[in-house]
């Protein structure tokens, strides 16, 4: 069944990022002795102005440091990058990172700490940053492990006109786990390099606090550390908040990784002293710039909006893309849809959500290589695709990694860790969030993740309860059967993943590889675009939210597990409002069907439509013991009305009374009948071994529902009907939905509730 996620995710979260936008210390200065160090983070190859829109270019910050700099000295201004600058689109790609480093050469930065994506290019390329770029590269913990020594400098202390002030670098150790591991590895798949992971944090913050003391001892009067840490909860213990927290002597952290937007927070340290964390967001949408003062005072603002255009950086810029401009512009294929990584709101989905880009990508993936199964990383989606043409450069921007796809032999037990593993940090966000095709899974976000990790952030063990279950494989005929743990299927994805345990996921890399790195990640795009698709992506993709592969749990009904075989059937009565629950986290399924509850349900399944809209004779029936002000009132008097439901003798109606599977199959029956919907009148007796035990008042009932896939049997070797046990909640819900169904392929109109339950089917 298809769930839009759009109407899920309503329903399951309700977050408001709070950013704080005040300058923290204000300050009074006439401004002749200020020192300025601009800073920008994640700025992942936006070197152009206006993409996205607002965005500002390299060749605007350099205008605006060549201001500064006439305004406050040249020497008095300085330029860091917090990280991951040569990775995120078609430039970087093509030169792995060279091209960016020549233009932030150009800029002028004079420091910069390692991101996660400076490795993505390799070890070697991200080693050579220390050599090629004239920006000196700091990091306290990123460390060589054959000598224990840090690989670049942890810090460095600069003299602004006699004042001190030391740059200490920090690079997140989640690089692990979001670049690719086996860059970190020797060949025996021995670790060689590390960021100082262990110790649940403890050594991370030791490492920090060294780089800080062994500065003052130089001499440093302020701390500035430029890092590449973030704040989301995902990359705990290692957030710039929890560094602030467990160090002292820090006066600014300038921080990246999770591209958020912070012209200004005062974070305690461990001392109670107040540092100022700051980050600019990504793609240079802001510049950071924090001022000292000359009496020591601190503020950090985020500029944007800056339209001047330092001419030489601009030409510079220019005469780089002129060199793969022609290439990046040729047309690939046509899409009909827009192509997305957002909601419909505009916000990022991809890393906790299906969309019809990841779809896509998924699909290329299976489709080309031939495999059963095909995953990937929400994290590996980087771009979206408006409808029209696509160009080559479009397609690099999807792909900018330049990862290799592979194919392994997987079992169904490794398939559903890596699902498992994946969901974690569901509803937030995650890089390592799978996009699948050939499969189809469902996460509870109820259930508390127990995806046990090691220090470097990669997958040990699931230790209890799954929030993914009910995982289905896409089958030769186009259904879809639960997937088989010990079985082994043919898992399509790229290096990163397979090979290296990006983003953690490492239960595949001793696996047998039946295909090696065979074609480079964007080019298995544009061949399922191209070959399959025959060049244009069609209405089969026009869905935002995608397919449905991924259903979130739409309920916090602990008692419904995803694998129960109603599941599905409550998901989606619950999701259109047919059915609620028995209390805020039950729905209790096997409870016993009330005659007050079937009323009202068969009711809001046909629109609760009013006793006016009958035709024919109506029976004035009066029930002593159905007061107005109940919730199953109108419907007890509408099916009353028109006969689909009788009263007692007595003159009443019982509404607590419990139904029995004939009287539930007799009700749609007669509903059916109301609504004017086929019956040839047909009286045939059912092979049933019970079937003597329908009363005669049901059998044309019984044997129309069975006949039409409305109701089943109780066993499945032998057809058991159960005729006078009592309906299950659970059995109730199965039977609407089927005969929703039935409404929906026979009624020339259908009411709403039966039209929303069709439309996920």
């Amino acid at each position: 069944m298809k769930l839009h996620c759009k109407k899920i995710v309503a329903l399951l979260l309700a977050m408001v990022m709070i950013l704080t936008v005040l300058p923290t210390m204000a300050f009074a200065t006439d401004g002749k002795n200020d020192i300025v160090v601009l800073y920008t983070n994640d700025v992942h190859c936006g070197v152009d102005a206006g993409t996205p829109e607002g965005t500002m270019g390299y060749a605007n910050l350099a205008a605006y440091k060549k201001s500064l700099q006439a305004t406050y000295g040249e020497d008095n201004v300085i330029l860091v990058d917090a990280g991951d600058a040569i990775q995120g689109e078609a430039i970087g790609t093509l030169s792995k990172g060279s091209y960016l480093v020549d233009i932030m050469n150009k800029v002028g930065y004079d420091y910069a700490t390692f991101g996660n994506h400076e490795f993505d290019y390799g070890m070697d390329v991200a080693l050579s940053l220390l050599e090629k770029s004239n920006a000196t590269y700091l990091s306290c913990n990123f460390m060589d492990l054959r000598t224990n020594k840090a690989v670049a400098k942890a810090y460095e202390v600069r003299d602004v006109g006699g004042v001190k002030i030391g740059f200490v670098g920090i690079s997140t150790p989640e690089t692990f786990s979001k670049s690719t591991p086996t860059y970190f590895q020797d060949e025996t798949g021995k670790y060689i390099y590390g960021f100082c992971e262990g110790n649940n944090g403890a050594d991370l913050y030791k490492a920090v606090q060294a780089a800080i003391d062994g500065a003052k001892a130089d001499g440093a009067q302020y701390i500035v550390a430029i890092a590449h840490l973030g704040i989301d909860e995902q990359s705990q213990p290692w957030t710039s908040r929890e560094v602030i927290a467990n160090t002292t002597g820090l006066d600014v952290v300038l921080d990246g990784h999770s591209h958020s937007t912070i012209a200004g927070e005062k974070v305690a340290g461990k001392d109670g002293k107040e540092v100022l964390l700051t980050s600019t967001g990504t793609k240079l949408n802001n510049i950071g710039k924090l001022t000292i003062a000359a009496d020591g005072k601190m503020m950090t603002e985020l500029v944007k909006g800056v339209t001047d255009v330092d001419a030489e950086t601009d030409t510079f810029i220019k005469d780089i893309q002129k060199q793969y401009e022609a290439l990046l512009n040729e047309v690939i294929g046509h899409t009909d849809v827009d192509l997305t990584t957002k909601d419909e709101d505009g916000n990022r989905a991809i890393r906790n959500q299906e969309t019809n880009l990841g779809d896509l990508c998924a699909d290329a993936y299976r489709v080309v290589l031939g495999a059963d199964i095909a995953f990937v990383n929400g994290g590996g989606v980087r771009a979206d695709i408006p409808a029209g043409d696509i160009t080559y450069a479009q397609v690099i921007a999807v792909h900018p990694f330049g990862n290799m796809a592979c194919v392994v032999e997987a079992t169904g037990q490794e398939i559903i860790d890596a699902l498992e593993m994946a969901s974690r940090s569901f509803p937030g966000e995650n890089g390592g969030f799978l996009q699948v095709s050939g499969l189809k899974y469902t996460i509870n976000p109820y259930v508390e993740s127990t995806v046990k990790l090691d220090d470097k952030g990669m997958f040990v063990e699931v230790t209890g309860e799954r929030r993914v279950g009910n995982v289905k494989v896409l089958q030769a005929d186009g259904t879809y059967a639960p997937i088989d743990l010990k079985a082994t299927y043919k898992l399509a994805s790229h290096n990163y993943m397979l090979k290296s345990g990006g983003d953690g996921i490492n239960m595949f890399m001793d696996n047998k590889v039946l295909q090696d790195e065979v074609m480079i990640d964007n080019q298995v795009l544009i061949s399922y675009i191209q070959d399959v698709l025959k060049g244009n992506v069609g209405k089969e993709y026009s869905d935002i939210y995608g397919e449905g592969r991924i259903i979130v749990m739409p309920f916090p009904f602990t008692d419904v597990a995803p694998d129960a075989w109603y599941f599905d059937g409550v998901a989606v009565a619950y999701l259109v409002g047919l059915v609620a629950g028995t209390s805020d986290t039950t729905f209790s399924p096997n409870k016993n069907l009330t005659r007050a509850e079937a009323a009202a349900l068969l009711y809001r399944l046909i629109g609760q439509p009013s006793i006016g809209q009958l035709e024919g004779d109506l029976l004035n029936v009066e029930l002593s013991d159905v007061e107005a002000d109940q919730y199953y009132a109108p419907a007890v008097e509408f099916f009353t009305a028109c006969g689909v439901i009788s009263g007692y003798p007595d003159g009443t109606f019982r509404p607590n009374g419990f139904v029995t599977r004939q009287d539930l199959a007799s009700m749609i029956f007669r509903l059916n009948l109301v609504l004017g919907l086929p019956y040839d009148g047909a009286t045939e007796t059912l092979s049933a071994k019970d079937w003597n035990q329908v009363h005669n008042y049901a059998k044309p009932a019984m044997a129309w529902a069975v006949r039409n896939q409305i109701m089943s049997g109780m066993s499945t070797e032998e057809l058991i009907l159960n005729p006078t046990g009592n309906t299950q909640r659970c059995q109730a819900v199965y039977m609407l939905i089927n005969f929703a169904l039935y409404i929906a392929e026979n009624a020339p109109e259908v009411p709403e509730t039966v039209a929303s339950i069709a439309s996920v089917q």
